[in-house]
């Protein structure tokens, strides 16, 4: 494999996994068990059967929850603890195939755990705002085009790497300009809930009973006046 292709496919693992992780494993695992490409030795487990079988099965999970709405947020919270790092170790993993020094290898993992974090919050994020959507259409389209886009990205990356850089660089530059403008949005967002949670907590009081005879401060005054004319009573 030609340097330039290694460095596409490096760049494009790290960024996959921060979109859909098992999917990214499954591409890279059938390309290296079918010959497409020659793993380097830290990432050749990926073609084993038992691996293939166990990323098959989770992408099957995530297949569902990322198309719910609501489980999809969650599904997101609960994988940012499992694709940052994992693109970054498989990234790290394809630069061994450079044959070069650790310290490139461990700027291969700071890259590529950047890149996949970059990746996944923009997805999070996004996802967040489509869950305001009242039909679940949005959802199902949402996930089935960032399946498409993780699984021609990567074939992109192998066969026309500099295409792939190119785009890649591109949309790096788009999440850049999009980032603070979905977080203004998704504070608007978590504002919105927190009003209506705050409304809902205020119409729940306001419905509560009063107390049997009288609130409170009724009942410390009655008790108050029965003390002063115990008092006076010979």
């Amino acid at each position: 494999m030609e340097t330039i292709e290694l460095i596409s496919l490096t760049l494009g693992v790290a960024w996959a996994s921060g979109i859909n992780l098992y999917a990214a494993v499954l591409v890279l695992g059938y390309l290296g068990m079918t010959g497409d490409i020659t793993l380097p030795p830290g990432l050749e487990l990926l073609s084993d059967p038992m691996v293939l079988a166990a990323a098959g099965f989770m992408y099957l999970v995530e297949f569902f929850a990322d198309k719910t709405p609501g489980v999809d947020t969650g599904w997101d919270v609960l994988h940012t603890f499992i694709r940052i790092p994992a693109g970054a170790i498989l990234a790290a993993g394809m630069a061994e195939g450079f044959e070069v020094s650790q310290s490139a290898e461990f700027a291969a993992l700071l890259i590529g755990g950047s890149l996949a974090a970059t990746t996944h919050l923009t997805k999070t994020g996004t996802r967040v705002l489509i869950n305001t959507s009242p039909e679940p259409f949005s959802n199902w389209t949402a996930s089935i085009s960032e399946d498409l886009v993780v699984i021609g990205g990567l074939w992109a990356s192998l066969h026309y790497p500099w295409l792939f850089i190119g785009l890649l660089v591109l949309s790096l530059l788009l999440i850049i300009w999009l980032l603070p403008r979905l977080w203004r949005a998704l504070k608007r967002v978590f504002r919105a809930i927190g009003e209506l949670l705050g409304r809902k907590a205020g119409s729940d009081q306001q419905r509560e009973p009063a107390p049997p005879g009288g609130t409170r401060s009724d009942i410390l005054r009655a008790l108050y006046h029965d003390a002063n004319n115990n008092r006076k009573l010979p």
